[in-house]
């Protein structure tokens, strides 16, 4: 299957991504900080984490992938789509994680890779992960930048 880059879909989707993968770094950071290093409850880190991810994610998806140039009032309506979108989709990833962790057990798993330790809790937090990231960007092409 050959991927045509000519098409801006596909351009806005690979732009998706790469904000995707800066989100993503910016929210488990956050997440890490949080939970290690300051000793917050994860669901409370989880949640701070998601919240700058959602700041970076708007100005990104906002400017650079979706290229609104709207102002004013439509402006705030965008925002405002954006932030229910984060919501909707932010409950998807977190029934999805807390699913992982703590009906399905995987909360009291840890996996050693070499010197790398993996927790039950991080692997569901990267699967809730892509779980928003697909849902999010349906929802945003669909709904808050639509064309």
């Amino acid at each position: 299957m050959k991927i045509d880059l000519r098409r801006p879909a596909v351009r806005q989707f690979l732009r998706y991504i790469l904000v995707g993968i800066l989100n993503t770094l910016v929210t488990l950071i956050v997440i890490y900080v949080c939970k290690s290093q300051l000793g917050v409850n994860q669901w409370v880190s989880n949640a701070l984490g998601y919240v700058a991810g959602l700041i970076n994610s708007f100005v990104w998806n906002k400017l650079w992938v979706f290229g609104s140039k709207v102002k004013g009032r439509r402006a705030t309506a965008e925002a405002t789509k954006f932030a229910v979108g984060f919501l909707l989709c932010y409950g998807i990833q977190f029934l999805v994680t807390w699913t992982l962790t703590t009906p399905m057990g995987l909360g009291e798993l840890d996996w050693s890779i070499g010197s790398m330790v993996i927790s039950g809790y991080g692997l569901s937090t990267l699967i809730g992960m892509g779980v928003y990231t697909v849902a999010n960007f349906v929802y945003n092409r669909l709904v808050t930048f639509k064309p």
